[in-house]
């Protein structure tokens, strides 16, 4: 089985030393690997370049080019049938490849193979990120996972059977493209051992940037306004009659509307609790004081981003 390796990269300079040094250290190291950059202006291609005397190694330039059209410019210089896909701002894990094609071994037509992810914190705030935001295998239903392209595996016939990476769309590529695939050739194969780790946004400002983008580009694609109404429902309503009610009545009439809003986090802190058992209180207090803000400066991002773009659906379309 030959497997091309490919990504896609804009101005990520060092940071992308990272990743080429996970590649490097694959037990099962790709048999080509292609990277797009999309017109890099730092020291980026030169570092990718130095590269290319451990690995077989080729870089394509695509100007201007988003994520979509950056991976799907890849594919389209690559050779194999098997394709990996990775993004620059992680690190793998030294098994990650030979864990994501395996499933293939047995069953050579699976379409597309779904990876896992998990965070790398590198602060408190990072932890609790990581906690509040991202899933762990147990919280995963494989029938209905849509994986990211930080860690995916597909046929190429695949891709060109479904139209590559909807390159008219800014945020949220890999799920239309995940729906697309799985709608025309339905199972997917599921590895979870299969791990890229990233680092989750160290600060407010970054994540409610990042969870506007993502819900702009559900609002632009269509995708999850079923989510969007409750969420509206929950914010433009539900709460602000939780608080008249307990203004005009008295605390009591708010114990309900906190027990629900409390099941809300039952999931982060659950996943939260392992992960800060090696700090200290202040930290641990920290880290625990944060989830529920976490959650409502998403849940803001999401509120004002999702109608940005629906604007973009009908002003630019799928261009």
């Amino acid at each position: 089985m030959l497997v091309s390796l490919i990504a896609t990269v804009l101005n990520e300079g060092e940071n992308v030393r990272r990743l080429m040094n996970s590649i490097c250290a694959q037990t099962r190291l790709p048999d080509e690997i292609v990277i797009c950059d999309g017109g890099s202006t730092d020291n980026t291609r030169q570092i990718l370049e130095s590269y290319a005397l451990q690995l077989p190694l080729r870089i394509v330039v695509a100007e201007r080019s988003n994520i979509s059209k950056g991976r799907n410019t890849a594919i389209a210089n690559a050779r194999y049938e098997y394709i990996a896909v990775t993004d620059a701002g992680v690190h793998l894990e030294p098994d990650w490849l030979e864990k994501l094609i395996a499933p293939w071994q047995t069953d050579p037509q699976l379409p597309l193979i779904a990876g896992f992810f998990r965070s790398d914190p590198k602060t408190v705030f990072e932890i609790a990120m990581g906690a509040t935001v991202l899933p762990e295998e147990s919280d995963i239903n494989p029938e209905k996972f849509l994986p990211s392209s930080r860690s995916v595996a597909f046929r190429r016939s695949v891709w060109q059977a479904v139209g590559g990476y909807p390159e008219w769309l800014g945020y949220g590529e890999d799920v239309v493209f995940d729906m697309a695939v799985k709608g025309k050739f339905g199972k997917f194969g599921f590895a979870p051992k299969a791990l890229a780790h990233f680092r989750p946004r160290g600060s407010f400002p970054a994540f409610f940037r990042q969870y506007f983008n993502y819900a702009s580009g559900d609002g632009h694609a269509n995708l999850f306004w079923l989510r969007q109404v409750l969420r509206y429902v929950t914010y433009g309503i539900a709460l602000p009659l939780g608080i008249y009610f307990t203004y005009l009545y008295g605390a009591w009439v708010g114990v309900p509307f906190a027990l629900v809003a409390s099941l809300y986090l039952i999931v982060p802190l659950r996943r939260l609790i392992p992960a800060i058992a090696p700090l200290n209180w202040k930290e641990k207090l920290y880290a625990l004081w944060l989830v529920p803000w976490i959650r409502l400066v998403g849940d803001i991002a999401k509120i004002l981003g999702y109608p940005y773009g629906v604007w973009l659906r009908f002003t630019k379309g799928k261009v």
